[in-house]
């Protein structure tokens, strides 16, 4: 078994759990996730904690008990407290403003960018150079973050672009004559 599967997953007093063959199904305060389990991982809820066994001891099955944990107590932080992910846009000009279901982004191009905000997320415009992306899914929060910092990555001579808030840009020396 994995060492990270080895580690149960809590259960807080105000999320329910419930699971069948396949599916995983999580309710909290804000909200519900769902989540499709493989064949090879079997769950047991057992006084507000969460076991995660293999079925047998394969290599996939190891791996994928240790998967499975993490997608679980992922799921759980999700729809009690949420995640987010902060981005900061570099460059003279470069701007971003919120709207109802989509954000507008002004990244130097000749044209501005329209990106239609997912289902289950958020999105603050603080100021006009940074970007607050919430929600209750980790792989939809940091997909989305990924997909607007795509538009215009950080350039490594000066730095402008899209970036993460806690991203070290290791910027280039020009070239001399």
């Amino acid at each position: 078994m994995s060492r990270v599967s080895k580690n149960p997953v809590t259960i807080p007093s105000n999320v329910e759990v419930s699971t069948t063959n396949s599916n995983i199904s999580i309710k909290g305060p804000l909200g519900t996730l769902h989540q499709k389990l493989t064949n090879v991982v079997v769950l047991e809820v057992v006084d507000n904690e969460i076991r995660i066994k293999s079925v047998n001891e394969s290599k996939h099955a190891n791996a994928m008990s240790g998967t499975v944990r993490s997608l679980v107590a992922n799921m759980v932080h999700g729809v009690t407290i949420g995640f987010e992910k902060k981005l900061q846009l570099v460059g003279v000009g470069y701007r971003a403003q919120a709207g109802q279901n989509k954000i507008n982004l002004a990244l130097g191009f000749s044209h501005p960018i329209d990106y239609i905000i997912p289902d289950g997320i958020k999105i603050e415009t603080p100021t006009q150079t940074e970007i607050l992306i919430k929600g209750m899914s980790k792989q939809v929060v940091g997909q989305t973050a990924a997909e607007i910092r795509a538009y215009r990555k950080p350039e490594p001579y000066k730095g402008k672009g899209v970036r993460y808030s806690d991203e070290k840009i290791v910027l280039k020396e020009t070239k001399k004559k």
